[in-house]
């Protein structure tokens, strides 16, 4: 195979999840943070990066979780859920619930309360830093990154 062969790249059975997955990590982790500098420091063009960010990760969770469907049943051709394979589709799913719990809560803050975001919303963020990280450690093991020889 062609390192820049286009064809091998849009239809490889799992590319598209294993690239698109980074994006939303990224950006869920850079929302927290600046979420956390914004409650720490008080700065207001903090708390707008942190909404931005989380945003986005919301968003670009939705493509990211069609392709994983289509990589479990391409790639791992439908097997059964179960293992590793289970807990990851497990988390990958409460992950996208919180990230997307996360950015509403903090949408809900800015339409009805004039940017005074609830305590309540650092320790959710923390559990969801947590499950997308091991979500993440886990489908390292399903494509073959984490695996020791």
């Amino acid at each position: 195979m062609h390192p820049f062969d286009l064809k091998a790249v849009i239809f490889a059975k799992h590319a598209q999840h294993v690239v698109l997955i980074h994006f939303p990590i990224a950006l869920f982790i850079a929302g927290v943070a600046f979420d956390f500098l914004a409650q720490w420091t008080k700065q207001r063009l903090l708390a707008a990066a942190a909404y931005y960010n989380l945003l986005a990760a919301a968003l670009s969770i939705v493509p990211v979780v069609i392709t994983g469907v289509l990589a479990w049943q391409w790639q791992l051709e439908g097997q059964h859920l179960k293992g590793v394979l289970l807990l990851h589709v497990v988390l990958a799913c409460v992950s996208s619930v919180l990230i997307w719990m996360v950015w509403l809560i903090h949408l809900r803050t800015q339409r009805t309360q004039g940017g005074i975001l609830p305590g309540y919303r650092l320790p959710i963020e923390v559990v969801a830093v947590t499950l997308v990280t091991m979500t993440g450690h886990l489908g390292g093991f399903l494509s073959g990154v984490n695996v020791t020889n």
